[in-house]
């Protein structure tokens, strides 16, 4: 019997591929994008995302904060220490407009964010649902780009483009709203992840137009008295190298606005303060005398202009920013340069002469001596019972050498740490400019820690705006990290008091605060603190609240009635700015 061989056919193996669901797909892409740090609070509508995220706890740190304005806070907070892109993952309805305030800070900050919501499922949308609420309606006006994603094989494109947006050109917020079918259907298609590296409907301009940077040059070739007015752009750019050589190369003397101190070294030569509503005195007076004025990664806002229509008549003006949509929109450029301002820099450096301008550079420091004598001598002098402001400041700058991160919420105590505080290390001031929102530092401050935990972080809050995002306390207490807060507590919304006293006739029309033990309630969170009430127990107050290895609190009762000088009043010149 013949044996016969057979040789079975080649075998075809195909392997199965899984698909995942759009909430898996959501994780992958963050982790694919680089993300380390989420701040957020679950609900119903994001549910399955934070199922998702169960299995992904080794690789993204979810940190849950007390309220989503909490969330947002503390994402920009990170976001700004870091120049990445702080993350957000809140559910629908009141989750999604508890982070509205936040977007708006952002934007008007140029800070990137990327916002993850929840929404009710794709049928239901437009039906009232339980907690739906159109959030691409509401936030498209306070964001840098929005989207609803209503399928799963949407999710990793679009998270791609978000990062993307928020972080290229001028950054700022980005919404992503998920349905939550999205969340729980399998992509149709195997997940791929490619990060977005350009758009064809958005392509932010960073390197100029040569004939744009030669006008500038001869500009500022050709001036007597320039002056720079630096904005936080160049912290954003990480320009701060090349305005250093690009001021002690022309000579020219620089001021900062408020988000821009920190870009500049406060102890240089060259450095002449900031400018704005309570600005410094010279810097103010002096738009009036410049005959070149060069605006560098800022916007012109009103609080830096006062009344734009006699804001530096007598200049020209170099305007350098990356967004075109900023030129001529306030202030008239004579020679704008649209682009990144390092890359501005760079290329601008070389075509300026070599100058030092000392004639012109001594005029800012007659003004100097004049605030000296009428402002800063007397604000720092232990002239009342009471501690006030500056002095808290001032000894704060010169234990921490002007080193520390400040991360200031808005008032008076905002305009101090501005004023008294000598930051000496680039992005050093993390405050709510723009938009000015109270309740800014606590979370934002946590979340700067959470960036950087090798810097130290020191919150400087008023009591009024303590209370609005006490309940942070929680987070931090439960992070363990050391955050640190100064509350200075005068037992009023002290700028709006002020303005009451000098141009209300002292009509104090509900600003006077009773305010409970914030030391006892933050024990209650198992935070340590402690009250300073005397002038001789600051120094070492302050260095109880340095010396901790954990989170700590310091409550300065200082004086009721104290104002805020100098002062540009409303709908003035800056160089009508008062000394008292």
């Amino acid at each position: 019997m013949e044996t016969v061989s057979v040789v079975p056919e080649k075998e075809t193996i195909t392997e199965e591929v899984k698909l995942i669901t759009g909430s898996e797909a959501l994780m992958r892409s963050l982790v694919a994008e680089g993300v380390e740090t989420i701040f957020g609070y679950p609900g119903g509508a994001i549910m399955p995302v934070y199922d998702a995220l169960y299995d992904f706890q080794d690789r993204l740190h979810h940190i849950l904060v007390r309220h989503e304005q909490g969330a947002a806070h503390a994402a920009e907070g990170y976001a700004r220490i870091t120049g990445r892109a702080g993350v957000c993952l809140v559910t629908s309805g009141p989750g999604a407009t508890n982070l509205v305030t936040g977007i708006a800070d952002a934007l008007i900050d140029s800070t990137p964010m990327v916002c993850l919501i929840g929404q009710v499922g794709k049928n239901l949308l437009g039906t009232d649902a339980f907690q739906e609420t159109d959030v691409i309606g509401v936030t498209m006006p306070i964001s840098k780009w929005n989207y609803q994603v209503t399928n799963a094989d949407e999710i990793p494109d679009i998270v791609s483009k978000a990062f993307y947006i928020a972080q290229s050109g001028r950054p700022g917020p980005v919404v992503i709203d998920i349905t939550k079918n999205a969340q729980q259907e399998l992509m149709t298609r195997p997940f791929q992840y490619q990060r977005c590296q350009t758009l064809v409907s958005y392509r932010p301009r960073l390197i100029p137009k040569q004939e744009q940077v030669e006008k500038a040059a001869e500009l500022i070739n050709s001036a007597k008295k320039p002056y720079m007015l630096v904005g936080h752009g160049v912290l954003i750019a990480k320009a701060e190298k090349e305005l250093l050589t690009f001021a002690e190369k022309t000579g020219i003397p620089v001021a900062t606005t408020l988000l821009g101190q920190s870009a500049f070294p406060a102890d240089h030569p060259l450095y002449a303060g900031w400018l704005g509503m309570h600005g410094n005195y010279g810097p103010n007076v002096m738009t009036s005398e410049c005959d070149v004025l060069i605006g560098i990664g800022m916007r012109f806002d009103d609080r830096v202009t006062g009344n734009a229509s006699l804001f530096a008549p007598q200049a020209k003006v170099v305007h350098i920013e990356i967004d075109p949509s900023e030129i001529d929109k306030i202030i008239k450029a004579h020679a704008p340069v649209i682009g990144d301002a390092k890359e501005v820099l760079d290329r601008l450096t070389p075509l300026v002469h070599p100058n030092d301008h000392t004639v012109w550079r001594n005029e800012f420091r007659k003004y100097d001596a004049i605030e000296d004598e009428k402002v800063k001598r007397p604000a720092l002098a232990p002239t009342t019972e009471k501690i006030k402001m500056p002095e808290v400041i001032d000894l704060l700058s010169k234990k921490t050498n002007g080193e520390a991160v400040l991360v200031a919420d808005v008032g008076q105590h905002q305009m101090i740490a501005s004023a008294f505080y000598q930051y000496k290390r680039p992005n050093s001031l993390i405050t709510s400019g723009g938009l000015g929102t109270m309740g800014f530092a606590l979370p934002a401050a946590f979340g700067a820690k959470v960036g950087d935990p090798s810097r130290e972080v020191i919150a400087i809050i008023g009591d009024g705006c303590f209370q609005m995002t006490i309940q942070e306390l929680g987070t931090i207490a439960q992070s363990k990290l050391p955050v640190k807060a100064i509350i200075l507590n005068n037992n009023y919304l002290g700028m709006v008091r002020q303005w009451q006293q000098l141009f209300f006739e002292r009509r104090y029309s509900f600003v006077e605060l009773q305010n409970p033990d914030f030391i006892t309630i933050a024990r209650g969170f198992g935070i340590d603190g402690h009250t300073c009430n005397h002038r001789e127990d600051l120094s070492a107050s302050l260095d109880t609240l340095l010396n901790s290895d954990k989170p700590y609190l310091l409550e300065v009762i200082v004086e009721k009635e104290e104002n805020v000088f100098p002062m540009v009043p409303a709908g003035t010149s800056v160089a009508s700015i008062r000394l008292e």
